[in-house]
């Protein structure tokens, strides 16, 4: 008789339930996350058992072991899940034995799960992301810094010459601290984001999506590995509409009766993947192929909305430079060796 697991996710400890084809609940006990202890309540399954489980905090190892065990794994979207978010009872055996129903009845709303190579190069994109970032807050500090005491240079604080300016200031001693620390950080970052530049080169040439994406107005090699590693499996999304619902770039809407009200974008799905759109989008804005459309919505809507709608323009014409790429890559007889 087949059965389901539903497992609910936690840090340190999850809650796992077993339920047989007839619904009823066979198993639900809290264990400590790992893989003895969880291969204790369900490694005497079949192989090829579903087992259903939030996309939350840290669920990759969760991941890994059901894949290695021969587990049919599917992953919760979270937000979708209502009769767990909307339920009166909520506790870890109630939100456990819903998963498994759920999976039982076909009823489960599932997130995609990004094969192994996939996440490895998301985790990649947003490390540097956040050096990056983490080295943008250094030399804000150092700006924030030096105008206090009244001091501003046109120029590169961080060149040469702005680094000879920046000693010579007449500063106090922990504000001058502050700033050699602050250079310091800065000066450490340099060699790991050249050091993941290079992978990210590396990926780049490697990837025939990369290039055809960087033909778009302000989409570089960042931008375009992002999009890659985000998006993932453009067979996913049948239409650029979903791709830009999934990407949280389409307005909400609100309807009853005769009355339909759009509101702002919804900013549900990748956080990054709007990022790199609307940082993209900020170039694209000004080139022949978007300035019009982009001036005429800016006249009538304002900048900020205007931007979004290059974002997403663009994310409609990489959908389509994607899926055009499949389909001739799909038409291609294989070669024999």
């Amino acid at each position: 008789m087949s059965v389901y697991v539903g497992i609910d996710v936690h840090r340190k400890r999850s809650q796992v339930a077993v339920v047989t084809e007839d619904g009823t609940v066979q198993l639900n006990k809290n264990t400590v996350n790992g893989t003895e202890p969880l291969l204790r309540l369900i490694g005497d399954l079949p192989a090829g058992t579903p087992v259903a489980f939030e996309a939350a905090f840290g669920w990759g190892w969760l991941l890994r072991l059901l894949e290695d065990y021969g587990f049919e794994a599917h992953l919760v979207h979270p937000l979708r899940c209502k009769a767990i978010a909307s339920a009166r009872l909520k506790n870890d055996k109630v939100d456990a034995a819903t998963l498994a129903q759920l999976l039982r009845a076909d009823l489960l709303p599932e997130a995609w799960i990004a094969p192994a190579e996939v996440r490895q190069l998301r985790a990649l994109l947003r490390h540097r992301a956040g050096l990056v970032r983490l080295g943008t807050q250094q030399r804000n500090r150092i700006h924030a810094v030096v105008a206090d005491f009244g001091y501003d240079r046109s120029g590169s604080y961080l060149s040469g010459p702005g680094r000879g300016w920046l000693a010579g200031l007449d500063l106090p001693a922990t504000s001058r601290e502050v700033v050699a620390d602050c250079l310091a950080v800065i000066d450490g970052l340099a060699p790991a984001i050249d050091r993941i530049d290079g992978e990210l080169r590396a990926h780049a040439k490697a990837d025939p999506r990369v290039k055809t994406l960087t033909t778009l107005p302000g989409v570089g090699q960042f931008t375009a590995l992002v999009m890659v590693a985000e998006i993932g499996d453009i067979s996913r999304f049948p239409s650029a509409r979903k791709l830009a619902s999934w990407a949280g770039l389409t307005p909400t809407v609100r309807g009853s009766d005769r009355t339909v009200r759009h509101g702002h974008i919804s900013k549900q799905g990748s956080a990054w993947l709007r990022w790199v759109l609307n940082q993209a989008a900020q170039t694209a804005k000004r080139s022949p192929e978007f300035a019009a459309t982009y001036a005429a919505i800016a006249k009538r809507r304002g900048k900020k909305i205007a931007t979004i709608a290059i974002a997403r323009k663009l994310l409609t014409r990489a959908w389509h430079l994607l899926n055009e790429m499949q389909a001739t890559d799909a038409s291609m007889p294989l070669r024999r060796p």
